[in-house]
């Protein structure tokens, strides 16, 4: 393995280099990682490779090659994320994930699904969905305004608790709020009670440190297009195995490639139908890059660009945070509540008049700014934020 170069999160000159890796456009200030990544040039590249290989003879490609290809980057996803191959299987995204739990987990009329409020939107109108087919209910408890322990936390989701809960859907980093919830622990809390835990996880690859095996969920739902900067269109679902055989994918399809049938449940999302596999091939060299870069040296790097938009904006908003990054509850997005107003145009107003791309989100009827901070990003540009930010906020 190359020697990896010795870098100090707080000094910019050690990070400049990287930023020849990604192809932003030149009008562009972008600090949505956590939305839509842009991937390394290396990514890139190798997709395109892929790509070229099945336009040059799709036959060859399908037929001999695709399926022990996508077999190698399931094994490589799997060593990273803390799983067997055999647990995990590739899916466009998170939310795809989540569709496919909804379509196989065994509910009845009458039983209950525990989400809470800062959960993705699309996560509540998939189990909404599914809730109202089967007559069952979806039960949204609320987590505390102010988060001050993750004892605090795990008793508002168990207040949420009936003898009729069969599920808890929860993030392992929100989404709206950017929070890094105790999942290990909860997943124990909610295990001890005889309910499953489906984690959504989109955020987690490469920001947090992620062994599914250690967590002890029944299903682990997430995308590599954000933090682990594979590109888009490429996720994975993690499956217990004591739930393997009640995962069926969402669309039908061969399975395995004739006259190969499938035999177990994972080899039912190999051939899904003609499509393009280069996403998915390309998630091992997603995987090296961030690894040859360091994960902990970009861990405490992005962390470091968070910490200080964080601090900005604080001083800028006069506010203080939902919880205490120094205790950990945050990564490397910065989530700030905004003056009172309506703030409902700023974001587009900072894309417009310049040039930067940010979430202004509204959380609990309240506006914030949730920066997402990656390798080609510096302290320049989140000052660069701050000023657009006080200057558009008076105007």
């Amino acid at each position: 393995m190359p020697t990896i170069k010795k870098r100090d999160p707080k000094k910019e000159n050690d990070w400049s280099d990287l930023v020849t890796q990604w192809r932003i456009r030149p009008d562009t200030t972008y600090l949505n990682h956590g939305s839509f990544s842009p991937p390394p040039n290396c990514v890139r590249y190798a997709r395109r490779g892929f790509i070229d290989r099945l336009d040059e003879n799709p036959m060859d490609f399908y037929l001999r090659q695709m399926e022990e290809l996508l077999l190698s980057a399931r094994e490589s996803l799997a060593n990273f994320v803390g799983t067997e191959v055999g647990n995990l299987v590739f899916v466009d995204n998170a939310t795809y994930a989540m569709n496919v739990v909804a379509k196989s987990f065994p509910l009845s009329a009458g039983d209950e699904v525990l989400i809470n409020n800062h959960e993705y939107g699309a996560v509540h109108r998939i189990w909404e969905r599914k809730c109202d087919e089967l007559g069952a209910k979806k039960v949204t408890c609320n987590l505390p305004v102010k988060i001050e322990s993750e004892q605090q936390v795990i008793d508002s989701l168990l207040a949420g608790v009936t003898d009729k809960t069969r599920l808890l859907v929860i993030s392992h980093i929100t989404s709206a709020t950017a929070l890094i919830l105790p999942i290990k622990k909860i997943c124990a809390e909610f295990a001890s009670r005889g309910i499953a835990v489906c984690v959504d996880g989109p955020h987690a690859p490469a920001q947090i440190d992620l062994d599914i095996a250690d967590l002890g969920c029944d299903f682990y739902t997430a995308s590599c297009h954000k933090w682990l900067c594979a590109t888009l269109g490429t996720g994975f679902l993690y499956v217990r195995p004591k739930w393997h055989e009640h995962v069926q994918p969402i669309m039908k399809s061969w399975g395995r490639l004739l006259p190969a049938v499938p035999e177990t449940w994972d080899e039912e999302f190999t051939w899904m139908g003609s499509r393009d596999p280069s996403g998915f091939l390309s998630i091992p060299v997603a995987i090296d890059f961030m690894k040859g870069i360091g994960l902990e040296s970009f861990r405490a790097r992005s962390r470091e660009l968070a910490t200080y938009a964080e601090q900005s904006l604080l001083d800028l908003y006069k506010a203080s945070p939902s919880a205490d990054r120094e205790q950990g509850w945050y990564g490397s997005m910065a989530h700030v509540p905004m003056p009172a107003g309506d703030w409902g145009n700023l974001q587009l107003q900072l894309w417009e008049q310049v040039g930067i791309e940010v979430m202004i989100i509204n959380f609990n009827d309240c506006w914030h700014t949730r920066v997402s901070c990656h390798l080609y990003n510096n302290k320049v540009q989140i000052d660069t934020l701050v000023k657009a930010l006080s200057r558009l906020m008076k105007s």
